[in-house]
């Protein structure tokens, strides 16, 4: 075996630099951990014989024993690396040459998708990702292997599958998207691998070499917005994060004079922010659009965006308590400094993310998403995330003002993710389920007001792409904070908006939100004010039938087929309801009158039990314009386990609407030692300086801004 000079230039770093990483992480530290970690991974297969299977279905053993060959190929020839330790390199070259004597006698795989198929796997984007890993793998090794295995491996594997990629599926090489984030990487960094600038060139700057229509520059020009937010939403940011940072980190080594880290304003570091900025403080991220409810910060794409943003973008506290929290660091350089900065720490560190509006498309005029974060006094981290952005692509769904809460460690208004059992082959082989577009993507299947059971934009997302969601106002810092936006090409002939104020109240032990959810419309509609919770009711003021024997379906189709209901009940002058969660109780107060509340459930027309069983509320009225109003309070805490229980019953005891016009809404929320009168501008356009005024009856409301409350020693803003 040959052995590498410590000069050699790889895809995203050199020997020498890996040998310097490789020598911190024999100590300990953050980066011994992540290379035993890695080499704990590898270990179990070093022993294995060359295993290549044929094809099967997404979650099929073949499928992901496809995946994992190419991670271990990768993951062997980074420890060959670090280590010295010829048997990594010994191993990796032979599974790159049983892959090179196989690809090419194999077909496309039969099974058909969206997506174009490759021959290992049933969709080219699973082919792309397993090019790009591989070809990392064997750039670390490469110069350990004879001539005649080289050529073996590139013009039997690396060669048939760039030309595969960029001119076999030309047509989709260019797609703005995140299967085209991992096209151009993986392109990219294969070609650095094997020395083929055309194809360097190619994933570059695109078919047409325009940097506008195809390409990395164009990918990361369109796909993110000016405050860096991603398209499709956290989940599918994370993903796409992943080849943008390894393929900029291989651009920023060898075509210095892109400058990438600058480019567009520095837009990297903007998405890097942007992704961290949107997770709840637990570091889960909210599943918008399509997405899993437990996707987090440990995500190898996200560690490997917070070590770049680190090395590239100067030191942060924040982005080293993310690391700490992650527990682990990406075994690339650049990682080192960071690496160094976790070592120092004691104690877990809080990781700080501010309230932010992250605005959407790609000059930022395309609505944004907002989330307020308020702590309480012991530090517990309240956190309203509301959707009034663009629709997602073909990951989106139809949920613009949809709104989440998250406190206590846990999410309380929450959001069902996707349809889909990832990689578990009986369920529909791991991929989305019909249940994904009858159900969790439509707008009953969000915290939202559905208007006569229909669906936003009747379910059509090239009808959804076209409209978004327009910014009112957004105030994210003091104890009263508060975000405001609207929504009025998603409903014909509706004009909707959404308020929610986070309130740190000395009453409270926690800040109380207020949702303000208005709907105008010229004639009377059915609106469903839908609220989605886990846990168990424990208490409600109104008088309620508990549908005993037999459980009717709420509709045929906008994803009501899929709900039982399971009671309800008539409020006829405001309601109160609380549930416990875990620990914790929830009241939630509405204005409503003349109402019906319909307690839901999710699992009819799912004979396949594709769905999980959860819980929801519809609160139901008959209307043309009206104010839903609604105030939740966390409360109390219960311990089964030393059977504890205190402050079940919160402090707040009703919300009323005192009047709501196109200038503004006021409503009043009263409870123990609490009285306060909290006025809403509806006014496009306003400003801090805008002078709002409702008359009510015989009560004149004045206030100068966006929002003002009374009464509670509250600044208004």
């Amino acid at each position: 075996m040959s052995t590498m000079s410590h000069d050699t230039l790889f895809p995203l770093t050199t020997a020498k630099r890996l040998n310097n990483l490789g020598q911190a992480g024999r100590g300990e530290g953050v980066i011994a951990r992540s290379i035993k970690l890695l080499s704990n991974r590898l270990e179990p297969h070093l022993q294995q014989t060359v295993q290549i299977p044929g094809q099967g279905e997404a979650g099929s053993y073949a499928h992901n024993r496809h995946k994992e060959n190419a991670r271990l190929i990768e993951g062997t020839g980074l420890l060959y690396q670090l280590t010295q330790n010829p048997v990594y390199a010994e191993f990796a070259g032979q599974w790159l040459l049983g892959y090179a004597k196989q690809y090419l006698h194999m077909d496309f795989h039969p099974q058909k998708n969206t997506n174009p198929p490759g021959r290992l796997f049933h969709q080219i984007l699973n082919e792309q990702i397993w090019l790009l890993f591989a070809s990392l793998g064997y750039g670390y090794i490469k110069e350990t292997l004879p001539g005649e295995q080289r050529e073996t491996i590139e013009q039997g594997l690396f060669y048939p599958m760039l030309h595969l990629f960029t001119e076999t599926y030309r047509h989709d090489f260019d797609r703005i998207h995140n299967h085209g984030l991992w096209a151009v990487a993986a392109v990219g960094i294969s070609a650095l691998t094997v020395g083929e600038e055309k194809y360097v060139d190619l994933a570059v700057d695109g078919q047409a070499g325009d940097r506008e229509s195809g390409g990395f520059l164009a990918q990361i020009s369109r796909l993110f917005s000016p405050s860096g937010y991603y398209v499709e939403g956290p989940y599918y940011h994370r993903f796409a994060i992943h080849p943008l940072c390894l393929f900029a980190e291989a651009l920023h080594l060898h075509r210095p004079e892109l400058d990438i880290y600058n480019y567009k304003d520095r837009v990297i570091h903007k998405t890097i922010q942007a992704l961290l900025a949107t997770a709840y403080p637990n570091g889960d991220f909210p599943a918008l659009n399509d997405a899993s409810r437990t996707m987090n910060i440990q995500d190898e794409g996200v560690v490997t965006a917070v070590a770049l943003g680190y090395s590239h973008y100067g030191h942060s506290d924040t982005l080293t308590a993310v690391a700490q929290r992650q527990g682990r660091i990406w075994l690339h350089p650049c990682a080192q400094t960071l690496a160094q900065q976790v070592d120092t720490l004691k104690e877990q560190q809080p990781i700080h993310w501010p309230s932010i509006e992250l605005n959407e498309g790609p000059d930022g005029n395309r609505g944004a998403q907002g989330y307020l974060r308020l702590q309480n006094a012991r530090g517990d981290l309240s956190q309203v995330t509301m959707n009034y952005g663009q629709h997602g692509m073909d990951h989106g769904h139809f949920d613009t003002l949809g709104i989440t809460l998250f406190n206590r460690d846990q999410e309380v208004l929450r959001e069902y993710g996707f349809g889909r059992w990832v990689n578990v082959e009986s369920k529909f082989g791991g991929r989305y389920l019909p249940q994904n577009h009858s159900w969790a993507r439509q707008t009953v299947a969000h915290n939202c007001v559905v208007v006569d059971q229909l669906c936003q934009n009747n379910a059509e997302a090239d009808r959804a792409d076209q409209v978004h969601g327009q910014p009112h106002f957004f105030i994210g810092q003091g104890n009263a904070q508060a975000m405001s936006a609207f929504a009025n090409h998603h409903f014909r002939d509706i004009g909707m908006q959404r308020t929610a104020l986070l309130i740190s109240l000395p009453e409270l032990d926690f800040p109380v939100l207020i949702d303000l959810y208005r709907l105008s419309s010229r004639q009377a509609h059915l609106y469903d004010y839908v609220l989605h919770y886990a846990g168990q009711i424990m208490q409600t003021n109104i008088d309620y039938s508990y549908d005993k024997e037999q459980r009717s379906l709420l509709g045929s189709n906008n994803g009501y087929q899929h709900l039982f209901q399971v009671a309800k009940g008539d409020v006829t002058n405001g309601l109160k309801l609380t549930w416990l969660q875990n620990k914790s109780f929830y009241t939630w107060l509405s204005a409503s009158t003349a109402a019906e509340l319909i307690f839901a459930q999710t699992g009819a027309n799912d004979p396949e039990f594709n769905l999980r069983t959860e819980n929801c509320l519809l609160l139901r009225k008959n209307a043309g314009d009206t104010l839903f109003a609604s105030a939740f309070e966390t409360h109390g805490h219960f311990d089964e386990a030393s059977e504890y229980c205190a402050g079940a019953t919160g402090a707040l005891e009703r919300i009323e609407v005192l009047g709501h016009t196109a200038q503004g809404s006021v409503v009043r929320l009263t409870g123990k030692d609490i009285h306060m009168t909290i006025m809403v501008s509806n006014a496009p356009g306003v400003t801090p300086k805008t002078q709002n005024i409702v008359e009510v009856e015989n009560d004149t409301y004045h206030w100068q801004g966006f929002f003002a409350i009374t009464d509670n020693n509250v600044a208004g803003v």
